[in-house]
């Protein structure tokens, strides 16, 4: 409790006042009001599902925006992670294949899954062995070093970005003007007003859909309708969309709950790209088994049945024959080829098509292909290309 306290006082310095957009009034003040402290106001954060109502001197569910004297404060100035990774790793397999993303975190979650790979830095301020020491940076400095490092992509993961906006719509506007993509890794748990509020600087999206059942999303501390919510808002606004879903035993992979998941997904559009990915043991879940390569093929087999186009199979690569790659839904000839993470061969059209039969593939795509970069820069991996 001690540590935790010590590093909720750290990172409390390390904030600023909420946009405007993303919190509202619901007693106590004029919104005027909450611009000085001491006002008593309680507040209303919209920057997850949630929508928490805050009084002064409490935080959210998030446990980093807090209601200081009838100001909402969120955090800013600080990262706990940075990374240069490939953009496969995120996944995205629709956006400029073989590029790297630099790859940048802050502190805490809206959700407490006991599976959860980033626990150091999402459950930081929950789980006393979960040890992620902030890192003061600026957006200028975050964005420079991307560039410096050979990254075609900023973007924000890690810990939950939604709980973040501010900071990461800081760090996107510098990034934008240094010619980079932005892009979120989220669990999706999002509302209509954070997901304005990040649109005109976001590009990329990877929504993490952790199942098909409300009563198992409320094991994780959320709920299902506010992930199915955004999953159809960035769709309609014409943000890329990926989606994830990491096969649980036991959990999440009946074929009725797979059905019912991929049957949505494709009724928003059969393109949205979805990865199904294998779980290990991890963090608080260790007594279910991993997840085997049948399973996976079972899961793909049953979102293309359900009508998706494009389905991959992650985490085991070599062992899931070919859903680690990319094929026109219309002729079946192989466009990207990978192993992992690494690309192998590269044979789309400068106009992102096939070279088959024209058809035009959806992503967003570079007009030449640019190699396959690794985490330093200007070094490249040797690939494959008809064209």
């Amino acid at each position: 409790m001690e540590r935790s306290t010590t590093l909720q006082h750290v990172l409390s310095t390390r904030t600023t006042d909420a946009a405007p957009e993303l919190f509202e009034v619901i007693e106590g003040a004029s919104s005027e009001a909450t611009r000085s402290r001491g006002s008593g106001a309680r507040i209303r954060c919209l920057a997850c599902g949630h929508r928490c109502p805050i009084p002064v001197g409490a935080a959210g569910v998030c446990k980093v925006r807090f209601n200081d004297g009838g100001r909402l404060r969120v955090p800013f100035g600080y990262v706990g992670g940075v990374q240069c990774d490939p953009i496969e790793k995120k996944p995205f397999f629709h956006a400029y294949p073989g590029a790297l993303a630099y790859s940048m975190g802050m502190l805490g979650c809206d959700l407490h899954c006991s599976y959860c790979q980033n626990w150091v830095t999402s459950q930081a301020l929950r789980d006393p062995l979960a040890i992620a020491p902030p890192t003061d940076v600026t957006p200028e400095s975050l964005a420079s070093d991307a560039v410096q490092r050979g990254a075609r992509a900023l973007v924000s993961t890690y810990n939950e970005p939604l709980i973040t906006a501010e900071w990461a719509v800081a760090v996107f506007k510098e990034a934008r003007r240094r010619g980079l993509v932005t892009g979120f890794v989220s669990n999706g748990n999002g509302t209509p007003q954070v997901l304005e509020y990040l649109r005109p600087h976001l590009d990329l999206y990877k929504v993490d859909l952790k199942s098909f059942s409300d009563r198992h999303y409320r094991e994780l501390g959320g709920r299902l309708e506010p992930i199915l919510e955004t999953i159809s808002w960035l769709h309609r606004a014409g943000v890329w969309l990926e989606v994830v879903t990491l096969l649980i035993p036991g959990f999440n992979d009946s074929d009725e709950e797979l059905r019912g998941l991929t049957a949505f997904l494709a009724g928003v559009s059969p393109d949205i790209p979805w990865h199904v990915t294998a779980f290990h043991p991890d963090y608080r879940m260790n007594d279910v088994p991993a997840t085997t390569a049948e399973g996976l093929m079972r899961a793909a087999r049953i979102a293309h049945e359900e009508g998706l186009r494009y389905v991959y199979a992650g985490n085991l690569p070599g062992r899931v024959g070919d859903l680690e790659h990319t094929r026109c839904h219309s002729c079946g000839e192989p466009l990207v080829v990978r192993r992992g993470y690494l690309i192998q061969e590269y044979n789309l059209t400068p106009a992102g098509g096939c070279p088959s039969c024209g058809t035009s593939i959806p992503g967003r795509w570079s007009q030449a292909f640019e190699g396959q970069r690794s985490a330093w820069p200007k070094a490249l991996f040797p690939v494959a290309r008809s064209l």
